[in-house]
């Protein structure tokens, strides 16, 4: 199968003033080690500003290599859903046969193999990439931490979903319907109706994505409250 030849990050953020920075420095490393491997695919980052009333804005207007969008819905599904939207008109305009789509979380860390992993899994033909996620350990208390790795496992055929670490070609998501547009558990209803539309899939812990441990969180009944269930 060709490899895309686009590839754009969708990131949602709602008063990340804080870890968005974070973010976008990981991202950005994931980048530069894109196009040092596969220099002719155009890439985009672009970060959805939903219903902020902090200093998030800012953090993208200083950044020339990032597109912000805004949101007042305060819903991460219609974040997430304008996110793609505006990835797949970008793609457009700039000629692209193919995009690639990675979605991660504001709060979220990638690794710098993240996206050339993606593509190449791309390349043999896959349509989703559904990777795991791991609280940073000084955010959990260690009974908490303890929880967590026995109920989760990182390795490949994993049966977890998260938003912070997702990957699909635009073709796959337009024939799922979409993120659903919903508050929370947008990110299971994707994946379910990609695999039930027969989307070729990997469930893969080859690249574990950081994530914030806070028991604050931005979604209800989210991944915040989750932790908090596990006496975070």
């Amino acid at each position: 199968m060709t490899r895309p030849d686009a590839v754009a990050v969708v990131v949602p953020a709602r008063d990340e003033e804080d870890l968005l920075p974070g973010c976008l420095d990981a991202v950005a490393a994931a980048v530069d080690a894109l196009r040092a491997t596969h220099p002719l695919v155009r890439t985009q980052v672009l970060v959805v500003l939903d219903a902020c009333r902090d200093g998030s804005a800012q953090v993208v207007h200083d950044r020339d290599d990032v597109v912000a969008l805004t949101t007042l819905a305060g819903c991460v599904g219609v974040a997430r859903s304008e996110g793609v939207e505006a990835a797949a008109a970008w793609a457009a305009d700039v000629g692209a046969r193919s995009l690639w789509v990675a979605s991660t979380d504001a709060d979220s860390v990638v690794p710098a193999h993240w996206l050339t992993a993606h593509l190449d899994w791309a390349a043999d033909g896959l349509g989703l990439v559904v990777g795991t996620v791991e609280p940073r350990p000084g955010d959990l208390s260690p009974a908490a931490l303890s929880a967590w790795h026995q109920r989760h496992t990182t390795a490949d055929g994993h049966d977890h979903v998260h938003g912070a670490n997702l990957g699909f070609t635009l073709a796959a998501y337009r024939s799922a319907g979409g993120f659903p547009r919903l508050p929370t558990h947008e990110d299971v209803g994707l994946v379910t109706a990609m695999r039930q539309a027969g989307v070729p899939s990997l469930a893969t812990g080859a690249v574990p994505v950081v994530t914030s441990g806070r028991r604050a969180g931005r979604a209800p009944g989210g991944f915040a409250d989750y932790l908090d269930g596990l006496g975070a």
